[in-house]
């Protein structure tokens, strides 16, 4: 049979406040600033502080009202007063100054950086295309050629069927020979070698195009076009007894292939402008001491709107308000309490990661003395019980921020690592590890590079226990190749 129960039960629910708030604290700085603004956009109660124009109006006034000054404050006095009447919002006392200014001091000076526009390489390379003497197909063939190049500047597509699909989809007709030499030219706008194949025409497009000298730019070519697999794999022995080269001779001419670019497009390809970090937190030493800044100066400033909040006191004093001035009110309240908290979740924000930053600071006080060998491992829990947070709360504020320091700019993750036990019983980061796998890579016979192994054994004698493989997984994080391929001739 069916039946009805009732039951008690305790459920832990995150309020809205909490979900806004929580949801504002994994923002970084120039993300924040874009959620600001889509507020300001959404809530009328809300307005941005333009202290400049503030501070310029009142510069302006002043000789005007000498003589008034005492009647001046006092007028200031009451408007102070009219902006805070509303009762409940009198008795909040922990929202009080959050509405008069938020995250900015009166001495702060507010700058909007302009960045200068850059047009993105392949608007460059489509530029270029267009000073050359090519027929309109052509034109477009090489347009829709610059458009399929991948980030690093390589044109990966079979050039018969890209052509095929332009014929079936645009009805633009090139044969295969045009298309060819459309490609080639291509290939030696600037950057040269762009728009090749394969890092082997990349290579030799660049040799061929290039000013030096004559004999060494042709034992090159010979290099790349002949024993091209002899030279991705080191094998400089095979090289030299088949072309009957000289050391030195060999060695001049691999010196002139690696001032070669293998990768003309990498990173530019598409961006407007020089891909940067805008850090969230500046850290600066004065004198013995370090001190952590909130880099949120660009953040507009908010504040409730003097001119809603005399609407709503208004109509709180009337007795009888029409329906339709009732849903007004109604919905002014709504924005008023929306408003409140969303100001109450930024300055809370703002505390939150200050708090976590100099935690973290604290914990790698080291690091930021003395460089990246003397990182301590740590992880987020160390962080949590040290200001009594949530380990969830910590990940918020760690995942994509950054601070700049004396030591450059690091991501907040950067100084979480597990740990190894060193033989003198000290806790050892993986990242000093790394630092140190490096250390050993550079400093090894240039012509007899270290095995993994090796490598393990030379940790092992500095007290630190460590895996081959272990070895191989940090060498290939730091993106250093194996040894066979660290070779070079001396």
């Amino acid at each position: 049979m069916l039946s009805l129960q009732q039951k008690m039960s305790l459920q832990q629910k995150l309020s809205p406040q909490q979900i806004q708030y929580q949801k504002l604290l994994q923002l970084n700085t120039l993300a924040l600033e874009q959620r600001i603004k889509t507020e300001l956009e959404l809530n009328p109660i809300l307005e941005e502080t333009l202290e400049d124009e503030m501070e310029l109006e009142q510069l302006e006034e002043e000789p005007e009202k000498e003589n008034d000054s005492d009647e001046e404050e006092e007028e200031q006095f009451d408007n102070s007063e009219d902006e805070f009447d509303l009762e409940d919002f009198m008795n909040d006392s922990e929202y009080e100054q959050e509405f008069e200014r938020l995250n900015k001091n009166n001495d702060e000076e507010k700058v909007y950086p302009v960045a200068m526009q850059r047009k993105s390489m392949r608007d460059n390379l489509i530029d270029q295309l267009h000073m050359l003497d090519l027929t309109e197909e052509e034109m477009i063939l090489g347009e829709n050629i610059i458009g399929a190049l991948d980030k690093d500047g390589y044109f990966k597509e079979d050039l018969e069927k890209f052509v095929n699909d332009l014929k079936l989809f645009e009805g633009i007709e090139v044969s295969m020979e045009d298309a060819e030499k459309v490609l080639k030219k291509i290939q030696t706008l600037e950057p040269v070698g762009i728009a090749a194949r394969n890092l082997q025409e990349c290579l030799l497009i660049q040799i061929r195009n290039s000013s030096y000298d004559p004999y060494y730019s042709y034992i090159a070519e010979k290099i790349l076009s002949e024993h091209f697999d002899d030279f991705i794999n080191k094998r400089f022995d095979n090289i030299q007894k088949n072309l009957n080269l000289s050391t030195e001779t060999l060695k001049s001419a691999l010196a002139l292939i690696q001032k070669l670019n293998p990768k003309p497009g990498e990173g530019n390809i598409d961006s407007e402008q020089i891909n940067q970090i805008t850090p969230d937190f500046i850290i600066e030493k004065v004198d013995d001491n370090y001190i952590v800044t909130l880099n949120d100066r660009a953040v507009p400033s908010v504040t409730i709107s003097k001119t809603y909040l005399e609407m709503l006191e208004n109509n709180k004093r009337k007795r009888k308000i029409p329906k339709r001035e009732k849903e007004a009110h109604k919905f002014l309240r709504e924005k008023f309490e929306s408003a409140k908290w969303f100001i109450a979740s930024l300055q809370q924000r703002r505390q939150t990661l200050m708090k976590i930053m100099q935690a973290i600071l604290e914990k790698q006080y080291e690091f930021f003395e003395n460089g990246p060998k003397y990182l301590k491992p740590m992880i987020y829990k160390d962080i949590a019980d040290e200001i009594g947070m949530d380990i969830s709360t910590i990940s918020r504020v760690v995942n994509g921020k950054y601070v700049q320091s004396p030591q450059g700019i690091h991501e907040l993750k950067y100084f979480f690592s597990e740990g190894l036990s060193t033989d003198d019983g000290n806790e050892i980061s993986n990242k000093h590890i790394k630092e140190l796998i490096k250390e050993i890579c550079e400093n090894e016979p240039k012509d007899k590079p270290y095995s993994d192994d090796k490598i393990a054994s030379i940790l092992q004698e500095k007290g630190i226990h460590i895996a081959r493989r272990t070895v191989a997984k940090y060498r290939e994080q730091l993106k250093i190749p194996v040894a066979r391929l660290r070779k070079k001739i001396i």
